[in-house]
């Protein structure tokens, strides 16, 4: 299982929005400078983030992105899964009927298991636990 290049994008995005002050705002052309997106990319990204509501956007002079919650209170599957949909490692774990072998396929247990401790993983970790803290 690999994440897209997008959903990647959209982590660098929001461990930048995370590094910002409460009420602090960043321009997507500064995202997309320091953190290497393609600015094109970057815009689809932004709309998508918004409409999961995980951050808010303003135009304008003063206007530009931050998060729509506390760093804390958001975790890397949501965005992940903002992204990219639900995260599936193979359609058996989505599905039962999606193997052929049904209840008696040998691996299912363990396709569904990984499955289950990576998506709890991610959910567990917030981008406040990925910045630095003070020493």
């Amino acid at each position: 299982m690999q994440i897209t290049r997008q959903a990647d994008y959209a982590l660098r995005a929001m461990i930048f929005l995370s590094k910002l002050e409460q009420n602090e705002r960043a321009a997507t052309s500064l995202i997309a400078e320091e953190q290497k997106i393609p600015p094109s990319f970057l815009a689809k990204i932004i709309s998508q983030l918004s409409i999961a509501g995980l951050i808010h956007t303003s135009r304008g002079a003063r206007g530009g992105v931050s998060l729509a919650r506390s760093p804390e209170n958001i975790s890397i599957l949501e965005v992940v899964e903002a992204i990219d949909g639900p995260l599936t490692l193979n359609e058996c774990t989505h599905a039962e009927d999606g193997c052929p072998f049904g209840e008696d396929c040998p691996i299912r247990p363990v396709w569904c298991e990984v499955q289950s401790d990576l998506v709890e993983r991610l959910r567990k970790t917030t981008f406040a636990s990925l910045l630095p803290t003070a020493a």
